[in-house]
């Protein structure tokens, strides 16, 4: 059985273009075993200088070369197993399924703001119509409506598509500001932050029918410790009690309120 899988009297029309045609006729003919793997990675090793050349193509999109070649090395791996040799020859067959890895690469791991699968069509379909329509000789530029048009898709979709067009990557917060009058800003300036006010309106909504169950010097109490800010003491002496008294009271009172404000409908009447 011959071993020899790269024909050395092919002369190729390019470097990384083998004559592995023995090779692909021994991987059909040979079965699962030692020998067929042999077979399989002298080809994959023939052709990766293709894979690495379609790798370097896609170079300048954010991604490293070497993750970019390792990417390649995976469709090329895809493309042998895939080949059937009785269909003609291997380049026109693998170029295509490699192309296509990379791109599946670039689309599902490379986009700052991950967005559906569907949206990501909608941008491709969007953004292929955009240039097509502006290419075109007296033609105005591309509207929604004109995009809409020309591929069948709604208004509302071209939409969708056109902010997909903005989410492949994303500005640094230290970027400036590019609104008119920002005087220099960056885009961290602007950002908005938690409204703790929010939750202190909850608050004191969850717990105003308890207070008002509460009998009025407890009412008093609370007024003058939390809202006008009164020490114990002072408190004492306008309600003519002690303060250890005031003290406990208050203890007393917001254990009430806190434990029929969390079960409603199981408080008890009166603060001891």
């Amino acid at each position: 059985m011959p071993t020899e899988v790269i024909a050395r009297t092919h002369r190729p029309a390019r470097p990384d273009a083998p004559d592995t045609r023995t090779g692909f006729r021994l991987l059909v003919t040979l079965p699962d075993g030692p020998q067929r793997e042999r077979v399989r990675d002298e080809v994959l090793r023939a052709w990766l200088p293709m894979a690495y050349r379609i790798a370097g193509s896609f170079r300048d999109k954010g991604e490293s070369l070497e993750d970019l070649r390792q990417v390649a090395a995976l469709g090329l791996v895809k493309a042998i197993r895939r080949f059937d040799p009785a269909r003609g020859p291997f380049e026109p067959f693998a170029i295509p399924t490699i192309r296509g890895e990379l791109r599946r690469h670039f689309r599902d791991r490379m986009w700052d703001v991950r967005v559906p699968r569907r949206v990501q069509d909608l941008r491709n379909k969007v953004r292929a119509a955009s240039v097509e329509l502006a290419l075109t000789p007296g033609s105005p530029r591309p509207t929604v409506d004109r995009i809409a048009g020309h591929t069948g898709l709604s208004e509302a979709e071209v939409r969708e598509g056109m902010q997909a067009l903005e989410s492949y990557s994303a500005l640094s917060l230290d970027a400036p500001n590019a609104e008119p009058g920002a005087d220099g800003t960056s885009l961290a300036d602007i950002l908005g932050a938690p409204d703790h006010g929010f939750q202190l309106v909850v608050d004191r909504e969850s717990v105003k029918e308890a207070v008002r169950r509460l009998p009025c010097r407890e009412r008093a109490i609370l007024y003058l410790r939390f809202f006008e800010d009164w020490p114990q003491a002072r408190i004492a002496e306008r309600l003519g009690i002690s303060q250890m008294h005031v003290s406990r009271l208050l203890s007393q009172t917001c254990a009430r309120l806190r434990r029929e404000t969390l079960h409603p409908g199981e408080w008890e009447t009166g603060v001891a």
